[in-house]
């Protein structure tokens, strides 16, 4: 299958389209910009709070004429434009593929090395996030506003936060769960030596496991790897490596002699330095005043209580041995709560609520980046960490869809590793809003490896997004058909295998996306039924009409966006890891017998909030003799007052059944 790397088959339809959205652009700029200035977000109305009351008024009175005048004139321009534009949307391919061409500027994907199912087996990243990147006046109605600027700095916070060196903790103690307030204030990271991976001991007993996986490790890193050998290393996929080892027998404290020894050694490696010249602090978005603590951009003073780390990395390329001899890690450890990162006693991976996307993040999916400005920041962002993305996925005019489409899919997807086969189709069945745009599922085969018999061992991953309106549970069951249908379709249409001769090692399957539906409403009992999830497996559910004590809502209260108490990562995690700041700053199922308004009903809430953002897996039609489950699932905090909704991840592993080398 040919991946389409232009939106239009020759350079004259590019021209001429790019001439005809020309034409419509002022007219469009002007009327978002004039319906916006009428919808303004709490944030706006807390800072204008000090004004005089008219002031605002005045404003708006003097720019609505010149708006209305402009907007008038430019109507013409634009009639012509559309009249040119829809009948070239027929030419039209469904989505955009973009493939990093200088991997000098790709943190993450210079480091990857091709999995050779050697070794216990492979861990594998996937995480997804609805961004709310509408136009600007129609995101003002979810209480985010700037998307140029919010698209920027979710790329930004993204890659930053996936980006990050991988350190690990391991406190040893049979039963304790809880750490002291004793800390490292400072943990070298690993400089280069000979060895990979640095151990430190010091001297507290308790028992936690903190995995950090980050992608900072030097460009000799796979030439380190041959030297060693295969002896005592780690799965394979697991790159550079820093690791503590605490134990003790003082009740989980540690002596200032112990806590010197500590920070000597991680010293000792090398000097701390300031940052390299490249490194430019994260711009702060008009949707909340960067504080100190804020981690989710990696630019605090101080490291997060969950990241255990902090990181300057230049956005110029920078050769990556020297960044490895210039970082300084910063690891300090808290106590933690019964909701981050717990082994559930009848849970067999971990989970969490962290400030920061998963390190070594190998695929991603986002839902709503309708704007296409907004999209094209976007991508930049994130290509400096993942090599292949897909993105302005969809269909526009009344091309392959019943109705009219205004808008594409929203959908965007971004990869560690190369798609070999995409395809997009679109819901025909969207209602009222939702019709406007061009809603569907993307679909994706990415290769992941070879086996010494040079097969390739291949992914498969959708991304979708569902009917949002609330009631349409007819609608929305009927796309999870569809649903089902098309991926049936693409992975017979895509195989290159058979029985008898396997070309193709299928390593997983997984489905992400905003279905628009939760696990505890009962207005969404028939979705919670649907045949679905008989084939694929939700983490974060025990059955239809009830999840595991662990998960939490997804769902974020757009009038609490811009609160003291939620306005960070940090703040946001806190407040979410109890069940009094869940309750008010999350969207809690509906039921029968209450209002859709959360006031006067905080007692009678059930489950911890609406989880619309899903993360499905399966083992049906994998490779037989492999076996995939859950390492890890996170609620992610990251993108605190650029969105209203929660991104989730979750890390998978293929065990291959043999054992390391």
């Amino acid at each position: 299958m040919v991946l389409y790397t232009s939106p239009f088959p020759n350079s004259f339809l590019s021209v001429l389209h790019s001439f005809s959205w020309g034409l419509i652009f002022p007219c469009y700029w002007l009327a978002d910009r004039l319906v916006g200035s009428f919808v303004p977000t709490t944030y706006e109305k807390r800072q204008r709070a000090d004004d005089p009351c008219y002031f605002h008024a005045l404003c708006i009175i003097i720019t609505t004429p010149i708006y209305l005048a402009l907007l008038a004139a430019s109507l013409p321009f634009a009639l012509i434009g559309f009249l040119l534009w829809s009948p070239l949307q027929s030419a039209r391919r469904p989505y955009i593929y973009s493939r990093l061409k200088d991997k000098h500027h790709a943190n993450g994907a210079t480091l990857l090395t091709e999995w050779k199912a050697a070794g216990s087996g492979k861990s594998f990243c996937f995480g997804s996030a609805n961004v709310c990147l509408l136009p600007d006046s129609l995101a003002r109605f979810n209480n985010v506003f700037n998307t140029q600027a919010r698209a920027k700095e979710i790329g930004r916070r993204i890659h930053n936060g996936a980006s990050r060196p991988q350190i690990k903790i391991y406190i040893d103690s049979p039963t304790n769960t809880s750490i002291s307030a004793a800390s490292f204030s400072s943990l070298a990271s690993p400089q280069g030596g000979e060895n990979t991976n640095r151990t430190v001991n010091a001297g507290i007993k308790r028992t936690t496991s903190m995995e950090y996986k980050g992608d900072n490790s030097g460009s000799n890193n796979s030439e380190e790897r041959e030297d060693k050998g295969g002896s005592g290393e780690p799965n394979e996929g697991e790159e550079n490596t820093c690791i503590v080892r605490i134990n003790g027998e003082d009740n989980g404290h540690m002596s200032d002699t112990e806590t010197d020894t500590v920070n000597g050694q991680a010293h000792a490696s090398g000097p701390a330095e300031p940052p390299l010249e490249g490194d430019t602090e994260i711009p702060k978005t008009p949707n909340h005043k960067q504080k100190e603590g804020d981690s989710g951009s990696l630019d605090s003073c101080s490291a997060s209580r969950e990241s255990l780390v902090k990181v300057h990395v230049g956005d110029g390329t920078v050769d990556q041995s020297t960044v490895n001899n210039k970082l300084l890690y910063k690891a300090s450890i808290m106590k933690k709560t019964s909701v981050r990162k717990k082994k559930h006693t009848d849970e067999t991976f971990d989970y969490e609520i962290s400030a920061f996307f998963p390190a070594n993040l190998d695929f991603l999916c986002l839902q709503e980046v309708f704007d296409k400005r907004a999209a094209e920041k976007l991508k930049e962002q994130l290509h400096h960490y993942f090599e292949y993305i897909v993105y302005d996925v969809g269909v526009y005019s009344c091309h392959r869809c019943c109705s009219f489409k205004f808008v594409n899919s929203g959908l965007l997807f971004a990869s560690r590793y190369p798609v070999m086969d995409a395809a997009y189709h679109c819901y025909p069945n969207g209602r009222g809003m939702d019709s406007l745009a061009s809603k569907g599922a993307l679909f994706l085969k990415v290769q992941v490896g070879s086996t010494p018999q040079d097969q390739r061992i291949v992914g498969y991953i959708s991304c979708t997004h569902l009917q949002a309106i609330a009631g349409d549970t007819t609608v929305r069951c009927e796309q999870l058909d569809m649903l089902q249908d098309w991926l049936s379709e693409f992975r017979k249409s895509t195989s290159s295998s058979s029985t008898a001769n396997p070309e193709e090692l299928v390593a997983f399957d997984v489905i992400c996306g905003d279905l628009n539906f939760d696990n505890c409403s009962s207005d969404d009992k028939l979705e919670q039924q649907h045949a679905l999830f008989t084939h694929y497996k939700d983490p974060c559910r025990i059955g239809p009409g009830e999840d595991k004590p662990w998960a939490i809502g997804t769902l974020l209260d757009p009038e609490g966006l811009y609160d003291e108490e939620v306005c960070t990562p940090d703040n946001l995690q806190k407040v979410l890891e109890s069940e009094e700041g869940r309750k008010g700053y999350l969207v809690y199922p509906t039921s029968k017998n209450h209002s859709s308004s959360q006031k006067g009903r905080k007692a009678s809430l059930k489950g911890n909030g609406r989880r619309i953002d899903y993360m499905l897996y399966t083992e049906e039609g994998l490779y037989l003799e492999w076996k995939v489950e859950v390492e890890e699932f996170s609620f992610i905090t990251q993108l605190a007052g650029l969105t209203d909704h929660l991104p989730v991840a979750m890390r998978l592993m293929v065990s291959t059944g043999e054992d390391d080398p």
